[in-house]
């Protein structure tokens, strides 16, 4: 298994467990790691990545009025949308700097 892969499934780990727990840092946490993980967004994918992470952004509340299961997935998926917007930076950040690199 490569880095990036590790890298990337440890922040979504990140992610998952911070949703549910009531850190008052947790926060950060998850930015952190998806500043990191957004690093290892491969040049070819940023694009892709780029369009779901708007995707995500935008339903990730839609699963709310499920009866019982609704708000913990509303929950896990706003904490999944918390990483990949701070991905969404580095990537962008890093598009910006290769394109301006000599």
């Amino acid at each position: 298994m490569s880095t990036s892969k590790i890298v990337r499934l440890v922040a979504l780990l990140i992610a998952v467990v911070a949703a549910f727990l009531d850190l008052p840092e947790e926060a950060a946490i998850v930015a952190l790691a998806g500043l990191a993980g957004g690093y290892f967004i491969e040049e070819e994918y940023a694009s892709r990545f780029l369009i779901g992470t708007l995707a995500l952004a935008m339903v990730h509340g839609a699963l709310q009025p499920i009866w019982g299961v609704g708000p913990y997935l509303t929950t896990l998926l706003a904490g999944i949308s918390t990483l990949f917007n701070a991905a969404a930076c580095t990537v962008i950040i890093m598009g910006v700097y290769n394109r301006l690199k000599p």
